[in-house]
């Protein structure tokens, strides 16, 4: 740094100036300074002898070297104003440093040296950037190849853009700052085409014109000029990225060898194989890139997600837990930890965990929903509710937390998302224990809200009435909800199915049918929708003719797996059981963690009391994705029960009534199990139960012969029980 000048006398100064003129000249542009700052400047001085015009009179000379000595005294003391500025933060020497140089160029006005110093200070004090432009512009009118000042007003339009502007600029009419930034770049490669930083900003700057191709060009243009620059490869894999082109953009870092990729292209690279549906890929390149950079957070954390994703719940918990070590008051590694102890089944560990994260921070959704599920799936229902109510009631406690409750009602749309999954999931604990009317006020709420949480509430209102058995109110819900929403389609396929399981069938399959307007993604669902009414109408035909038109609508493979569920359900319901196993089989062959199908085979193997050890796989692999599911949870307690395992089949058939208090087929299996296992009174109880819902039940809800089977058990045990009642009051012998 220059050593601060101080004010002299007069003739102080005019021996300086003849010192200064034995000095070369060296203006320092300072094109790397940061944006908005003062760098400390260099010395500098005057040209020497040999570097004046020859054959110059020397009048001319004497002149000319009079006003350089002048030009470069006042850039000197430019400089030193500019050092003043930084070592002491006085604006009024950075006023003063633009007088200097100013002065400067009335002396060699045309010295393209003084013009950049001069443009580069305006560009580094705030509220100048237009006299930076205006002088950058001043000088390429004389010296249109300047590179220095097209850097200047690149840096200018870049700071522009970075601040949000893509107007005119202030002092040239030739396009918005992203054109003229693209210009300035353009000219600045042109100059020196080995540049690879402005390359890259040029490459940069095509992509935010939607211009990948020519982005690319220069991507590739510095890529060749230096190919394993990690800025070139990121860029270039990060266009291919954007443009879809996933399998390019991982070729792009799978070119640079692997003993040469940086951390940041093996991260990037194991982002690119998550999307690309590659997790083993994945893994091994963030495992790469963690041993590149140990303790790397961001790594460790993408590594985790990723062992997680691919179902190595172990690997990736040992992932999470270095997190949660290394900060304590990480709450996300927390959650994480948690979903992975639900993943396998340890749900008091994995209550625990969500415990401290909410001590962490009570506001969390994501913790707090963690701990109102594993409260039901433990059955504490009265805790989970309480959970739930918690969360809905809770008030933003952070600026980045969304709020789920306002006092007056006013959600952004991200707030009745998360509000709606919250109502949602108390509805689903209020229906568990058999609290209609909660439900139905829960899912009100929901309608409350609109948009899509409006058609979930009044799905859910339906269902709720359906379980129990109120289904005149099933009724007018959906035929409010159609009133309501008169053009959703999802809405009228509700009321469509009402009104056919009402005893209104034809009137139903109209309205469903009306529903058609030779669109792929609509027909499909209606014809999906009308199959369906067809089979619980037992019209078994007709319900095989809707699936066969939905079949060619049905070209994705979620749509396919659906499809042959429901064939498989139609053959079921027609006795033909070999042909339903081949459709489930079918399906899981689609999608191996179906849950609904996994559980209709496993049940229907069972049943028929065949293959029991393969039902038992399928039944546990279904109730471990969906634990609260009271239907699961009692073809689990069957397949218990025929394999002679009591205590297992008790303990779930158990949960399973606790959870489907209505359903009486569950009542019935709870019932077998206690005639099973000598307890004849209970076994009577259960069965009692059963013919009640079987009786408030809809008749497309269960096969006729149903009740009668349960009426014999019944019958038989009141008979075993009468006869006990008769041996305990039979007088004792004398």
């Amino acid at each position: 740094m220059m050593t601060k000048t101080t004010h002299s006398p007069a003739p102080s100064l005019k021996i300086a100036t003849a010192t200064l003129l034995l000095l070369p000249v060296a203006f320092v542009c300072g094109q790397t300074a940061p944006a908005g700052s003062l760098p400390a400047s260099s010395k500098q001085s005057a040209p020497p002898p040999s570097a004046m015009a020859a054959n110059v009179k020397p009048d001319t000379n004497a002149e000319q070297a009079s006003n350089r000595a002048q030009a470069y005294f006042h850039s000197a003391l430019a400089a030193t104003y500019e050092d003043n500025a930084i070592s002491e933060g006085r604006s009024e020497d950075v006023t003063q440093a633009i007088e200097e140089y100013k002065l400067a160029l009335n002396a060699d006005p045309s010295s393209p040296e003084l013009m950049n110093g001069l443009a580069d200070l305006y560009f580094r004090t705030p509220g100048h950037e237009h006299e930076a432009e205006v002088t950058a512009r001043t000088l390429l009118k004389t010296y249109p190849d300047n590179v220095d000042a097209h850097k200047l007003l690149g840096r200018i339009y870049l700071r522009q853009l970075g601040e949000g502007g893509n107007g005119v600029s202030s002092s040239s009419p030739s396009g918005n700052v992203l054109d003229q930034a693209i210009a300035e770049f353009e000219k600045i490669v042109a100059l020196q085409p080995r540049s690879i930083e402005d390359r890259m900003v040029l490459g940069q700057l095509y992509t935010v014109k939607h211009q990948p191709q020519k982005a690319e060009e220069e991507f590739k243009t510095a890529q060749a000029i230096e190919p394993e620059s990690e800025d070139v490869v990121l860029n270039l894999a990060r266009l291919y990225a954007e443009s879809g082109d996933l399998q390019h953009a991982a070729k792009v870092i799978e070119a640079v060898p692997e003993s040469d990729r940086t951390p940041k292209m093996e991260f990037t690279l194991g982002a690119t194989y998550e999307q690309l549906k590659q997790p083993k890929d994945a893994i091994a390149a963030y495992e790469r890139a963690e041993d590149l950079q140990p303790g790397d957070l961001r790594t460790i954390d993408a590594l985790a997600q990723a062992l997680f994703n691919n179902e190595q719940y172990d690997e990736a918990l040992k992932q999470y837990r270095q997190l949660a070590d290394d900060d304590p008051e990480n709450n996300e590694a927390l959650i994480h930890i948690c979903e992975i102890q639900r993943q396998q089944g340890k749900y008091q560990e994995a209550l625990a965990t969500i415990e401290k994260a909410l001590k962490i921070d009570p506001s969390s959704l994501e913790a707090g929903y963690n701990e109102g599920w594993l409260l039901d799936v433990l059955g504490r229902f009265d805790e989970a509710e309480k959970s739930y109510q918690n969360m809905l009631n809770q008030p933003s406690l952070s600026p980045d937390q969304p709020s789920v409750s306002h006092a007056n009602g006013a959600y952004t749309d991200e707030e009745k998302n998360d509000r709606g999954i919250f109502l949602e999931r108390l509805a689903a604990v209020y229906l568990e224990q058999n609290k209609t009317s909660d439900a139905v006020a829960a899912y009100q709420k929901m309608i409350e809200l609109g948009g899509d949480n409006a058609v979930r509430g009044y799905q859910g209102e339906v269902d709720a009435y359906q379980t129990a058995k109120q289904f005149d109110k099933a009724l007018d819900v959906s035929q409010k909800a159609v009133e309501a929403n008169p053009k959703n389609r999802d809405l009228k396929l509700l009321l469509a199915g009402e009104l056919a399981d009402q005893g209104k069938p034809d009137e139903g399959l109209a309205m469903a049918k009306g529903l058609l307007n030779n669109s792929a993604d609509n027909d499909r669902t209606v014809w999906f929708a009308i199959g369906q009414m067809d089979i619980r109408l037992r019209r078994w035909k007709d319900a095989e003719d809707a699936f066969a038109k939905a079949e060619p609508l049905a070209t994705k493979k979620e749509d396919h797996t659906y499809l042959l569920f429901l064939k498989g359900e139609l053959a079921d319901r027609e006795k033909h059981s070999d042909q339903a196993e081949q459709f489930f089989r079918q399906a899981l062959d689609l999608d191996p963690s179906n849950a609904m199908t996994l559980n209709y085979l496993g049940y229907m193997l069972a049943d028929k009391g065949v293959r029991l050890p393969e039902a038992l796989k399928l039944i546990r692999k279904a109730v471990d994705i969906e634990p609260m599911n009271g239907a699961y949870l009692d073809s689990l307690g069957w397949v218990y029960f025929k394999l002679g395992e009591y205590e297992l089949a008790e303990d779930n058939l158990r949960q399973a009534v606790a959870r489907d208090q209505t359903d009486p087929t569950v009542h019935e299996h709870l019932g077998d199990l206690y005639e099973k296992t000598g307890r004849i009174r209970l076994a009577a109880a259960q069965w009692e139960l059963s013919l009640a819902e079987f009786a408030k039940s809809s008749s497309a809800d269960f096969e006729p012969g149903d009740v009668t089977k349960v009426q014999k058990k019944l019958e038989s045990a009141r008979v075993k029980l009468a006869k006990e009642e008769d041996s305990i009051n039979q007088p004792k012998p004398e």
